[in-house]
């Protein structure tokens, strides 16, 4: 295996690393052109039903989770 394609592997979908670094990627575009406090717009979403109680207690397990690797 190449030095291309074994950097072609790690970022792939496929690959754990690599799904981790598109979230990363995504997660950096995605703050990047957020603005005002992130609880807030967050509970506007659930108030106004643009998200639901699943997806709201998705997101709070996902924070919980990642709050513990960056800790």
């Amino acid at each position: 295996m190449n030095h291309n394609s074994l950097f072609k592997e790690f970022n792939s979908n496929s690959n754990p690393f690599g799904q981790f670094n598109n979230f990363l990627t995504q997660f950096q575009q995605f703050s990047s052109n957020f603005s005002g406090n992130p609880e807030t717009r967050v509970k506007q979403l659930l108030q106004t039903g643009q998200m639901s109680q699943e997806q709201f207690n998705q997101l709070a397990q996902t924070a919980t989770q990642l709050r513990k690797l960056i800790k």
